[in-house]
């Protein structure tokens, strides 16, 4: 009550003066109850007596339209990659901005409203400009699938002597926090610049294993073979498998194989078949029977190559094709053959069959051929018991074997190493345990008549 008291009578004290009718006054305030007041800009366009869809239009014109004309330009190696300001949905907040010019002024008194439509006072209203940004991670995302390479090892094959290393190739990533920081940087709403060029920053990733690095293989350092002469083809075929994913293996200094990593689990749908495993103190059909032929052979190769195994079991029964003490036996899941390459330089290893034989050869740095190594065994026989079953159905005298007795053994395994020819160091390599079977026999114990 007591601000329309004040009003009311600034507007009689003015009419009073006769210097304004107050009709005049209320009349040119209503008149421009609509449109915004004179004086006003929004950035550097006057839209004093423009209604909202006028001023809405006039600004769209010159900020709007030409700011969806921008595009910022990104080179990759040789290749351009378009960031169009209609894509990210550039814009100014133009209406927001025209509401507010439109406003301004309006919730004043009457003296106000006409002093702000006949003065000369500016008034200034500027634009925010606003985008999408996810359109920005979306292009650098394809940017980073198209130039992202990953590095490639150099190769190096090996086929019976035969030794090609193919080079390493550099590999590239893109820096994507530099490039989104600059795109970042470079997106504003200046009209006066069309567009921007950005060239993206690529970061070479070196390979690990390099060329100059597998020069150092150049010569075989340890060779062994066992015979599968009597194998049948079931098992043949088990032997080949395993071999065959072996074969090419590389070890870096340091780096460590795995017997059931490299060979992968044995199942009919990678080829394995039903052939003899030792299970217990029995021979028995099993998937990817005949594989541990090819372990013993490499734990050999191994060995010969003075590389010791960090797992390693000797199976529970000798074997034909292999000397006491130098057999590893293994099962998917369960036993593994491992071993780390402990020499300086890298090592790879070649398998392959012929002849019905296995063969694993070990190539390295030639300067580690001037020593050799020997594998001795030291032999101590358990000799097993017979468990004799009288039948009085039988005649005395006559014998039936019904369980077959094996020794048992326990063997230890030496390396002796060899320079110029002189003895210079012996080692334990392992200590293993063959379990005797015992053997069971049914005799007669019937008198003759």
């Amino acid at each position: 009550m007591k601000k329309k008291i004040i009003i009311g009578v600034t507007i009689c004290a003015v009419l009073s003066m006769g210097i304004i009718p107050a009709s005049y006054v209320y009349a040119t305030g209503n008149n421009w109850s609509n449109v915004i007041y004179p004086e006003v800009y929004i950035e550097d366009i006057n839209v004093g007596g423009k209604q909202f869809g006028e001023a809405e239009e006039l600004i769209q014109k010159k900020y709007g339209e030409s700011l969806l004309n921008k595009k910022i330009q990104i080179e990759v190696n040789d290749n351009i990659y378009t960031l169009d300001y209609s894509k990210i949905e550039a814009r100014y907040n133009i209406g927001e901005v025209v509401n507010k010019a439109l406003s301004y002024g309006k919730q004043g008194n009457m003296i106000q409203k006409y002093k702000l439509i006949k003065g000369e006072e500016k008034k200034e209203f500027k634009l925010n400009f606003e985008y999408n940004s996810t359109p920005i991670d979306e292009l650098i995302d394809r940017i980073e699938q198209q130039a992202n390479k990953d590095p490639q090892n150099a190769k190096i094959f090996i086929t019976k002597g035969d030794i090609k290393i193919t080079p390493e190739i550099d590999g590239v990533k893109l820096q994507r926090n530099k490039l989104k920081g600059a795109i970042l940087e470079n997106i504003n709403g200046e009209l006066s610049k069309e567009g921007t060029k950005i060239k993206a920053s690529l970061e070479i990733i070196k390979p690990e294993i390099n060329k100059e690095k597998l020069a150092s293989i150049n010569s075989p350092i340890s060779s062994f073979s066992t015979s599968f002469f009597t194998s049948s083809a079931n098992r043949i075929n088990n032997i080949d498998l395993a071999t065959k994913a072996i074969n090419g293996t590389v070890l870096m200094p340091g780096e460590s194989f795995s017997f059931n990593e490299a060979v992968g689990e044995r199942t009919r749908v990678r080829g394995y078949k039903e052939a003899g495993v030792i299970i217990g103190d029995r021979i028995e059909s099993g998937l990817g029977g005949g594989i541990c032929q090819v372990s013993s052979t490499l734990y050999n190769t191994m060995l010969n190559a003075n590389i010791k195994a960090d797992e390693r079991r000797n199976h529970s029964l000798p074997l034909a094709y292999i000397g006491k003490g130098l057999d590893a036996t293994v099962d998917w899941g369960n036993i593994d053959l491992k071993f780390t390459n402990t020499l300086n330089t890298p090592i790879y290893i070649e398998g392959y069959i012929e002849n019905k034989n296995v063969y694993f050869n070990i190539y390295s740095s030639k300067t580690l051929t001037k020593r050799t190594y020997e594998m001795v065994t030291d032999i101590s026989t358990i000799q097993p018991t017979i468990k004799y079953i009288d039948d009085a159905t039988r005649l005395e005298g006559e014998k039936i074997v019904t369980k077959s007795a094996t020794s048992g053994y326990k063997v230890k395994v030496y390396r002796k190493t060899f320079e110029g020819g002189k003895l210079i160091n012996t080692e334990l390599i392992s200590n293993d345990y063959y379990t005797p079977v015992n053997g069971e026999v049914i005799r007669g114990i019937k008198k003759p008549l």
